[in-house]
């Protein structure tokens, strides 16, 4: 372990404190390369893995077409029984995302329907790999959009710049960066191997010294118990008794909590699977309704935990590619193209629909088959990165290289 001991580089015991989940996150720990302004610009994504259904999302209730297309699915009409929520006489939200509204009203939500990758793969594997590296058609990038926005971000590199929800880093976090990754739901939690106290003993004897890379894993293990403690508190004040809620909104209220107490964390990431609707997709109620519920209370209850903070962070809210326009012969839907972005928070000119709608009608589907592309979605995260983020075109550029200029939605920010 000697050996191991002089090869091993700060960012190195870093990184590898971040993939085991030792550093999940920083609590109200300051040291000189950590901390950073209180204003923090943030970053969050939400990834919806499996291609969620677009046009059930962000319902276009004002085209027959929809609906001669969808003759058991499409979400019906505003008035309705479960049926949409008008946004503006056109387009309008499915009913599951009703808490959502207020959102719109206010001016801090917008949606981008009609954008996605210019890569029509329809491969649930590389449209998503497209996707999180921001290079759709290239398989050889090694790195992904978010690690490379970690290195153009201002101050000092921190390992809770970048902090991502899941049992594993995600192909958007992969890179040179550092990121902590912390479990799901109340894995988040769990003890780790370094938990353990003779494996935790072993490391400590290892790295006493007063070393850079000591003083990185005695900052780390100190960082990892603060936020262990942090969960836990909030876990059990939430449960009050009674089992506290699962999934999503259970993860965002820790990300706002951590947000609160961690001035240094810029940029989040959840994935969410499960929508994949081949099979009795629904309408108004159903399959997809019962997976959009949670993920609006989840996004609801992160902007209202993070009070004032939410005037500086956006989030966004993207899948791989839509489906399409048609519903099957199993009262589903299919992988398609097009899809709809939302993107939320203080900084965002929402209560609008951005990008170019082309339409449903046949001969202005992608293919016969599905909602065309009009909006490259680098398009959309480089106007977040330059307007929000405070990146500059050039900065911009190695973050998504390639990315289109689109007026249609030079405005959001």
């Amino acid at each position: 372990m000697k050996n191991l001991n002089r090869h091993l580089s700060r960012r190195h015991v870093l990184a590898l404190g971040a993939s085991a989940g030792l550093i999940g996150a920083v609590s109200p720990l300051r040291s000189a390369w950590a901390a950073t302004s209180a204003s923090q610009k943030r970053l969050v994504v939400v990834f919806l893995r499996g291609a969620v259904d677009g046009l059930n999302v962000l319902v276009p209730h004002g085209e027959e077409a929809y609906y001669l297309a969808r003759p058991t699915i499409a979400v019906a009409r505003p008035g309705a029984d479960h049926g949409a929520i008008d946004l503006d006489g056109h387009f309008g939200l499915h009913p599951s995302l009703a808490a959502l509204k207020p959102l719109w009203d206010e001016g801090s939500l917008a949606f981008v329907p009609a954008s996605g990758s210019p890569d029509d793969t329809r491969s649930h594997f590389d449209a998503q790999d497209y996707m999180e590296s921001g290079t759709p058609g290239r398989k050889v990038t090694a790195d992904g959009w978010m690690n490379r926005l970690l290195a153009q971000l201002p101050g000092d590199p921190s390992p809770t710049r970048g902090l991502s929800f899941g049992p594993t880093l995600p192909r958007i976090f992969a890179g040179r960066e550092s990121v902590a990754n912390i479990p799901l739901g109340r894995a988040a939690a769990a003890q780790i191997p370094l938990d353990r106290p003779l494996i935790n003993a072993a490391f400590d004897k290892l790295y006493t010294g007063q070393d850079a890379m000591s003083a990185a894993y005695q900052e780390g293990i100190a960082a990892h118990k603060q936020v262990m403690s942090d969960l836990t508190t909030e876990m059990k004040e939430a449960d009050n008794g009674a089992p506290s809620s699962q999934g999503f909104p259970e993860d965002t209220q820790h990300l706002a909590q951590l947000i609160a107490q961690t001035p240094s964390i810029a940029l989040g990431f959840f994935a969410l699977g499960g929508w994949d609707t081949h099979v009795n997709q629904g309408a108004g109620e159903g399959q997809l309704a019962q997976r959009l519920a949670p993920l609006a209370e989840g996004l609801t209850g992160l902007v209202k935990s993070l009070g004032p903070a939410y005037r500086d962070t956006v989030i966004v809210v993207i899948s791989e590619f839509g489906r399409t326009a048609h519903e099957n012969g199993n009262r589903g839907t299919d992988h398609g193209h097009g899809n709809v972005m939302w993107v939320m928070g203080g900084p965002v000119k929402g209560g609008k629909i951005y990008g170019d709608w082309p339409g449903l009608d046949k001969d202005q589907l992608y293919e016969g088959r599905d909602l065309a592309v009009t909006t490259d979605f680098r398009s959309v995260i480089q106007t977040l990165l330059t307007g929000h983020m405070g990146l500059t075109q050039t900065q911009a550029a190695l973050v998504l290289p390639g990315a289109p200029a689109a007026p249609s939605v030079s405005a959001l920010i």
